[in-house]
């Protein structure tokens, strides 16, 4: 998932404005008020702005952008794109979730743009990055997960959407991998019916997962601990079924040799 890099430069902070109705932007900062600008201004520091961005310059391009947000007239075909930079802006100083509310506000309020597919999946991106351990609280993962499922919805066709795609499985794993670590913690303290318990949760909702044969091979060890053979025979004739590569699948699940009965 893309971040991006670091560097400065300075802010074009001077200009006088062309704006008065401050109630049509929502600011970033709370000591930000309205201001009316000329738009020879507003384009001097509009092209300030990106050139700082591009540069890597966030603080300075972030105070530009969050001025031009206040400063554009209704309907400025770069005010999406302003609320966009702004929020790669606080992504890249790590401030996720002020970006996470700009994101969200160009694929909202500026949906038919065609920066709103790539809003909406930066979103979900900003809240991946806030759970970046899998053993850690679900939450924010939970949260992007529900952001690129919308993208999907909202956007079906785009370019974020087929990247979206991509990252529900990606999510997926990192969900599969938090309830192995789970059943593995419980396994080691030989609570075997709490680990099979985790391990079928897995199975059952992220059977394509990275992690699903490793969790077969731990179910059927499982299942040998406590003596349920029936439970452990299906499973092993799953595994072989699906999961036929394995690694140590044959030695928790022997295959019957040649000619045997």
């Amino acid at each position: 998932m893309r971040k991006l890099g670091l560097c400065s430069l300075l802010v074009f902070l001077a200009a006088g404005c062309h704006r008065n109705k401050a109630t049509e932007v929502e600011p970033s900062h709370p000591n930000f008020v309205a201001l009316s600008v000329a738009p020879a201004a507003v384009d001097s520091i509009w092209r300030k702005a990106v050139s700082d961005f591009r540069e890597g310059d966030w603080k300075h391009a972030r105070k530009n952008f969050e001025r031009l947000n206040l400063s554009f007239q209704p309907g400025d075909p770069r005010a999406p794109q302003s609320h966009f930079f702004l929020a790669e802006c606080m992504l890249a100083q790590g401030e996720n979730l002020q970006a996470t509310r700009e994101f969200r506000k160009v694929a909202d309020d500026y949906a038919t743009d065609s920066l709103a597919p790539e809003a909406l999946l930066r979103t979900g991106d900003a809240y991946v990055e806030l759970w970046h351990r899998p053993e850690l609280d679900p939450t924010y993962g939970q949260n992007a997960l529900a952001t690129y499922q919308e993208v999907i919805t909202r956007f079906p066709g785009t370019s974020a959407a087929g990247r979206a795609e991509k990252r529900v499985d990606e999510l997926n794993d990192m969900f599969a991998y938090k309830s192995y670590k789970s059943a593995l913690y419980y396994y080691r303290l030989k609570a075997y019916d709490s680990a099979i318990l985790y391990l079928k949760d897995l199975l059952s909702n992220y059977p394509k997962s990275n992690i699903a044969g490793d969790a077969l091979v731990k179910l059927v060890q499982s299942y040998h601990k406590i003596g349920y053979l029936e439970d452990l025979k299906d499973t092993c004739d799953y595994l072989h079924q699906y999961h036929p590569e394995q690694h140590g699948a044959d030695d928790v699940c022997p295959r019957p040799s040649p000619g045997s009965s």
